[in-house]
């Protein structure tokens, strides 16, 4: 029998490169197949393999590896401390009464999508700048409200990412490079301002948060001298199950054991730490926002550095996903469209109720955290859909995209490996894998709130931008 006749006979083992139909199509013929997933660096597009190739000459490679290098041990070596609380206006630079930053790159009122909408009318009516929605969307598209990116304020903002004058902001300073974050509060989950609710019940929590808790957590951290060190309570967090960004488990057990000491030593009656005590245990997301917070503070550190192709900013507003990269010093943002979010919904909403990806905590995942980290924290799928293995994997594939392992905060699972650390936009265009964001979802339009969760990638498109950008400006 002849070679060629025994491929009909005998049971094939076949290895499938690229197109996974090819590899369904085998699977039904009973066959055994091994799927190799690939795509052409670049898609095949000749400019940017042009720019790939300028980036891999031997006279830029040492430039870039040195650059890189520097970048990435300064997200490694970059130790936050939570030092403080305080009002937005008193600390976050060019805050002003009618300032509002939102996540994402730039955006004007009028591209902006249902939720943020939402929350900046709700913020505006907060403030006391309108007595009503209606009268603050009137006010938001006259011109009067200053609207600018958290990120270019050193600060960061979960979902709308919304920040007004008077909320209380997480201060958080960076004791090894200098640098100072800041991240406003977390209204715990569901229906928030920050998912775009903005009725009476979430004016009057913010009233209550401005008024109560950021004032007791201010003066409870006046009483610490020495601040809290987060990338050990980050790491100390991972190890018991969290990932950070959805799991928050407990990172909130531990943020609250160590404020309690000094909230109740503050002046507050009991029955105001009481409150203080009950909201935090209303919800595991409040430590949520102290890590965006960490992660901004050590990623700010290493941007910058020229000829670095580490990614330091990812961020999305609902209508565009933004990138920033090291070595293009200064808010330079690339962009491409914002992705659906694919995911469990709550009882009662459909995928098409759900609106774009939106939110500053993809900051988290540019850390190495969050959807990088999912294998300390398989519970986590039962949130955002998916299987255990999925979420070992999720881990395993950025290492594929990413430049080191940070030894700081380590993934017991994985033999205490380090959380994959410096998305390199040369590897994602050479590979074509994505980083992978596990995020919730909010409703498409206004005054409703969160509706499930799930995970998202990037657009290329921004990726693609940034590469061609770095290689016309490779010194």
């Amino acid at each position: 029998m002849s070679k060629i006749n025994e491929l009909f006979t005998n049971k094939l083992n076949v290895i499938n490169v690229g197109i996974a139909n090819f590899r369904d199509d085998l699977l039904k013929q009973n066959a055994n197949v091994t799927h190799l997933e690939w795509t052409p660096p670049g898609r095949g597009n000749p400019e940017l393999i042009a720019a790939l190739d300028k980036l891999e000459d031997p006279s830029v490679t040492d430039k870039i590896a040195a650059a890189n290098k520097e970048a990435v041990e300064r997200i490694i070596n970059s130790q936050p401390v939570l030092i403080g609380f305080d009002q937005a206006i008193n600390v976050v630079p060019g805050m002003t009464k009618n300032t509002i930053l939102h996540a994402g790159p730039p955006i004007t009122w009028e591209r902006m999508n249902g939720p943020m909408k939402g929350a900046v009318t709700g913020a505006i009516v907060f403030e006391g700048l309108a007595p009503n929605i209606d009268e603050a969307a009137v006010l938001a598209a006259s011109g009067e409200i200053i609207f600018s990116p958290c990120h270019e304020h050193n600060c960061v903002g979960s979902m709308a990412g919304v920040t007004s004058a008077s909320m209380f902001m997480h201060i958080v300073e960076n004791k090894t490079y200098g640098n100072i974050a800041y991240t406003n509060l977390s209204e715990q989950m569901s229906k928030i301002l920050r998912m775009g609710a903005n009725d009476e019940s979430v004016i009057q929590r913010l009233i209550w948060m401005r008024d109560v808790l950021g004032p007791i957590l201010r003066d409870a951290m006046k009483l610490n001298p020495n601040g809290i060190d987060l990338r050990l309570m980050l790491s100390q967090a991972l190890h018991m199950g969290d990932e950070c960004h959805n799991r928050n488990v407990a990172g909130t057990t531990l943020i609250i054991q160590a404020l309690t000491p000094y909230i109740i030593q503050t002046d507050f009656t009991v029955e105001q730490k009481k409150e203080v005590f009950e909201f935090v245990s209303s919800s595991d997301y409040f430590s949520g926002p102290t890590w965006m917070a960490l992660c901004k503070c050590a990623l700010d550190a290493a941007h910058g550095i020229e000829n670095s192709t580490i990614v330091t900013t990812m961020a999305r507003n609902g209508v565009e996903f933004g990138i920033r990269v090291s070595g293009i010093a200064g808010n330079v943002w690339f962009t491409g469209p914002a992705q659906q979010v694919i995911g469990p919904m709550f009882a009662g909403y459909k995928p098409e109720d759900s609106g774009l990806d939106i939110g500053d905590s993809a900051i988290t995942e540019t850390y190495g955290i969050g959807g990088f980290a999912m294998a300390t924290a398989p519970a986590i799928v039962s949130l955002v859909g998916g299987t255990v293995d999925d979420a070992i994997s999720y881990t395993t594939k950025m290492a594929e995209i990413t430049t080191t392992e940070n030894p700081n905060v380590t993934i017991p699972m994985l033999d205490f490996i380090g959380i994959p650390t410096g998305i390199d936009i040369q590897k994602v265009i050479q590979t074509g894998i994505m980083p992978i964001i596990n995020t919730a979802i909010a409703h498409k339009d206004a005054g409703i709130g969160m509706i499930g969760a799930g995970i998202v990638n990037p657009p290329i498109e921004a990726f693609e931008q940034a590469l061609l950008a770095l290689s016309e400006n490779i010194k």
